[in-house]
């Protein structure tokens, strides 16, 4: 078994390598906060509840000999609603398109039967290399994640996956995040770069938008509602007539939730929940586009939007 915890020295040689990689693993697995620490910028969505990726997410880690490309899926999970069964397309139809995927299991808790649900779709897929990434070490001591990391070889053992590596991480102590990008790169093909210097991510704005509008909505929420919200950018654009020094864009948007007895609990008392979700997604925008924002927040019902093919193509999905 071979467990990375050092930096592995590259040759100065070495020819410019590009390509993308995945991060899998069940749903809260750490996959939207370890691509935020490689790219040095937030750009998936983070929250502590599980589903709250839905768009492939590329964050680009650019570097001198090589450009790292990840793509961001939704959890892997079995489906109960159209939603589900189509999220689980987007999973696979990934996997079979990157050069390289990594397979995230939290370094806290026990492999369990969502993971080798996940670990024998990978075995299925013989020509992508595999790197299994041990995710949240922060939580663990170091005898835990001794038995994580022979537990993650044994699983990929029976199930005849060959790990092209096994590695520790902590996205939020920023421990090995570097070391993984340098596991990652090799594995990558030889090419020229595939997106210029300053992009971190291919996601249209409006886009990543409404997943900041998401996960601040999300913020709080009781337990049944995460998979009920979608947000939808009906509008944004820039103010007419303000001084080019003082510019500002309008965004308008609807949250919409799948039964009238959830609108409630999003807006809150007296609108308090809602205008917190404003300033606090208002914040995030602002800092993403780099320009002052007036937001324009609406909450909707689309009713049992999950399992209606036309509401979810309609939302986006």
């Amino acid at each position: 078994m071979s467990v990375r915890t050092q930096s592995s020295e590259q040759s100065a040689e070495a020819a410019h390598r590009a390509g993308f990689a995945c991060f899998v693993g069940r749903p809260n697995a750490g996959k939207s906060t370890l691509t935020n620490a490689l790219v040095g910028k937030k750009v998936a969505i983070t929250s502590n509840r599980p589903q709250t990726t839905r768009h492939t997410v590329r964050g680009i880690v650019h570097r001198p000999e090589a450009q790292l490309i990840l793509v961001d899926t939704p959890g892997l999970h079995k489906p109960r609603t159209l939603l589900g069964e189509r999220l689980n397309d987007v999973v696979r139809a990934t996997w079979a398109e990157v050069d390289v995927i990594g397979f995230c299991l939290p370094a806290d808790q026990k492999i369990g039967p969502g993971d080798r649900f996940i670990a024998k779709e990978l075995a299925g897929i013989k020509r992508t290399p595999k790197v299994a990434i041990v995710t949240k070490t922060d939580l663990v001591d170091s005898k835990a994640l001794a038995e994580q990391l022979i537990a993650v070889d044994q699983m990929g053992r029976e199930l005849g996956i060959e790990w092209q590596e096994i590695v520790p991480v902590s996205a939020v102590g920023d421990q090995q995040v570097a070391l993984l990008a340098d596991l990652l790169v090799p594995l990558l093909p030889e090419g020229p770069a595939l997106y210029p210097e300053g992009d971190l991510t291919d996601e249209p704005e409006q886009v990543m938008v409404a997943e900041l509008i998401r996960e601040a909505a999300l913020e709080g929420v009781r337990d049944e509602l995460p998979h009920s919200i979608a947000v939808v950018v009906e509008e944004m654009l820039p103010r007419e007539d303000r001084p080019a020094d003082r510019p500002l864009v309008d965004i308008h948007a609807n949250i919409y939730i799948e039964r009238p007895s959830q609108k409630g609990i999003i807006i809150g008392p007296k609108g308090k929940r809602l205008k917190d979700v404003g300033v606090k997604s208002r914040q995030q925008i602002e800092a993403l586009l780099g320009t002052p924002v007036f937001l324009d927040l609406h909450v909707k019902v689309a009713k049992d939007w999950q399992r209606d093919p036309k509401q979810l193509r309609r939302l986006g999905f």
